[in-house]
């Protein structure tokens, strides 16, 4: 069968990625994969030891930095140089019921998984467009923006929140040929995830859900979130793209 012109392959040769919240779980798997296709990652997190570790495996560029700052969010995009693929991935949950929601937590949930994102692809999308380079964004969103969770007021709005910012942005960025998108996991078995979702009275329930019969793996997310960055997606703008094994049909 012949070849069409438009056959790809996954290769971000001579390409800087940067992602955040990279020292762990999605972030680092996501680091691994886009190393793995040949990309030049720049992994941000707040914890050094995390970052140490990401480096001696894919010998990525690093940068320590709390995002919930704004200075340090808007430093460490700053710091980055220039990038043709973002990926906004770092993300708090601070689980209080909605009555006992604290100002601190909402606010601490809000710094870091939505106005970050808002800093950090600023100045990225920015670079981008006075280069003129057709980059990708890939914002991680959450099965939390579909499904109402409990002890999740704070996370569930800053999750729904960063999808319609993410449709703002393809709008808005999608003129200079810079795509914007988001990826929606179900549960993800993260150790954090782990957790969370072991005790079988509490994950039996959403799990009885998944048509497939199991929660992602970090690799799951990774894989789609690398085809996302890639030319292989260039008519994908704006998604809110579910990863939840049919979850959101049943």
């Amino acid at each position: 069968m012949k070849k069409s012109s438009r056959d790809y392959q996954l290769d971000f040769k001579n390409r800087r990625a940067l992602v955040t919240g990279a020292g762990k779980g999605i972030g680092r798997e996501i680091a691994v994969q886009l190393h793995r296709f040949n990309a030049q990652v720049v992994a941000v997190a707040r914890t050094e030891s995390d970052l140490r570790a990401l480096k001696d495996e894919i010998g990525c560029e690093t940068i320590i930095a709390e995002l919930g700052d704004p200075a340090e969010a808007k430093r460490a995009a700053e710091e980055a140089g220039d990038i043709d693929l973002l990926v906004n991935n770092a993300a708090i949950a601070i689980l209080q019921p909605f009555l006992k929601t604290t100002v601190e937590a909402w606010d601490a949930t809000m710094a870091v998984n939505l106005r970050a994102i808002v800093i950090i692809s600023q100045i990225v999308a920015a670079r981008m467009i006075v280069r003129s380079v057709p980059g990708s964004i890939v914002n991680v969103s959450s099965m939390a923006r579909f499904q109402a969770l409990r002890d999740h007021a704070a996370y569930c709005a800053s999750k729904a929140g960063l999808d319609q910012l993410t449709a703002v942005m393809a709008v808005e960025l999608g003129e200079y040929g810079i795509r914007v998108n988001a990826v929606n996991p179900t549960v993800v078995l993260t150790e954090m995830g782990k957790r969370a979702w072991s005790d079988p009275a509490k994950g039996g329930p959403m799990l009885a859900r998944i048509p497939l019969g199991r929660f992602a793996e970090c690799e799951d997310i990774a894989s789609v979130v690398c085809f996302l960055l890639s030319d292989a997606a260039e008519m994908l703008n704006g998604l809110a793209l579910p990863i939840d094994g049919g979850f959101h049909t049943t």
